[in-house]
């Protein structure tokens, strides 16, 4: 009985982590919604994700530090708190600065929540049950870019965008008030030094993999970000379409992340890593060349979302096997690096949108790409791999 009430528990904490998520995700598929309200340009309120990305990279961590110590249900009320304050915030001040200054509350909010979520969940579980407890949150998270997204940009549409931020502060609200009273009082961790953290950075193959992922999410950022205005723009489809093509690259996302690991298994991590990185750029410059073509366009976005999120997954794991002993680090160490190029596709985006046509920022992704693609054949070339062998003994 008691193994199902904790059940119950973490599937709770893995809902309020989709909540939580959407936060993050909706802007991408409102931006020509909130650009509107806000007597902007699309390129310009671009930057409201590379405000979020930015400080989703370097404020959790650096609460997670500073609160180490804390009891772990405590700083998941302080975290729903943070939420409710960004969202009240985002539908009552009026202006883009304002509109910044809340994208980065919510950040912490998410941030610190999604990390607790995390360390929370397995102690929940029933011995030999820990990694799935962290995969249910970790797919309540990603579930926001495919039921949330879509379901944001329908409400936008029928009502005002700011509905979804008042439904968001609404269920943080109640939330809180949930994990009071039925998540147990849970230990804090022994705070890990940000020298310990840095050291990593100071190893070639660490700093190679890290910047494959910085590269692969900043184009990944730059066309994600500006999605709704290409589909309406380029290829010229209404607001119920697009709410459609949203959806189904939501479920692109989930089964890439599946097949990502899936295909691992059978080939390889380099192996998977490298093709998922072809297929992006393939992709990208195919949809550049005939975006015209709508049905053909559609396919090529689903393509490239699977390979970029197949990319995503394996890259975890990647990333924490070059370190297993500071493997928690390592996972913290990625995370940062993908907000990061969040934060980077997302202003490069704006600028290449708002200079240049918006089918540009298909080539600018799929340079991007190619970047990382450098960086793998490098990285796991027989001479480079080797080297690491040598190091690692």
């Amino acid at each position: 009985m008691n193994t199902m009430k904790n059940t119950w528990k973490i599937y709770m904490l893995a809902f309020i982590s989709f909540i939580v998520g959407t936060s993050e995700f909706v802007i991408a598929g409102i931006l020509d919604k909130v650009a509107a309200s806000a007597n902007i340009s699309v390129s310009a309120a671009g930057q409201l994700v590379t405000v979020f990305a930015i400080a989703y990279a370097f404020g959790p961590p650096i609460i997670m530090m500073a609160l180490a110590k804390m009891d772990r249900r405590k700083l998941l009320i302080l975290a729903l708190s943070i939420l409710v304050l960004g969202s009240v915030m985002t539908v009552t001040l009026s202006g883009f600065i304002f509109l910044m200054a809340s994208r980065v509350v919510l950040a912490l909010g998410t941030g610190v929540f999604v990390i607790t979520a995390i360390t929370v969940a397995p102690k929940l579980a029933p011995e030999g049950r820990q990694a799935g407890a962290v995969a249910t949150i970790s797919t309540g998270f990603s579930a926001a870019l495919v039921i949330g997204v879509p379901i944001g940009r329908v409400l936008s549409t029928a009502y005002d965008w700011k509905t979804i931020f008042w439904g968001i502060g609404i269920i943080c609200l109640l939330a809180i008030f949930a994990v009071a009273r039925t998540i147990p009082v849970t230990e804090g961790d022994t705070p890990v030094p940000l020298g310990k953290q840095l050291a990593l950075l100071k190893k070639p193959n660490i700093l190679m993999t890290l910047g494959m992922t910085l590269f692969v999410f900043i184009s990944y950022s730059v066309v994600n970000t500006f999605m709704t205005p290409f589909l309406s723009s380029v290829m010229k489809i209404g607001d119920r379409e697009i709410s459609a093509v949203l959806f189904g690259l939501g479920i692109a996302s989930l089964i890439g992340s599946r097949f990502g690991g899936f295909l691992a298994d059978r080939i390889g991590t380099a192996r998977t890593l490298f093709g998922s990185n072809v297929l992006q750029v393939l992709a990208l410059i195919l949809l550049s060349i005939i975006s015209g073509t709508v049905m053909v366009s559609i396919t090529l976005l689903i393509i490239w979302m699977i390979a970029a999120w197949s990319f995503g997954s394996v890259q975890n794991f990647n990333a924490v096997s070059l370190a297993p002993e500071a493997s928690g680090i390592m996972a913290s160490l990625n995370s940062s690096f993908t907000q990061l190029g969040f934060a980077a596709g997302a202003g490069i985006g704006g600028i290449v949108a708002g200079s240049s046509s918006m089918l540009a920022i298909t080539w600018v992704g799929a340079a991007s790409v190619t970047i990382a693609l450098l960086i793998a054949a490098i990285s796991f070339s027989p001479a480079h791999t080797s080297e690491k062998n040598i190091a690692t003994k």
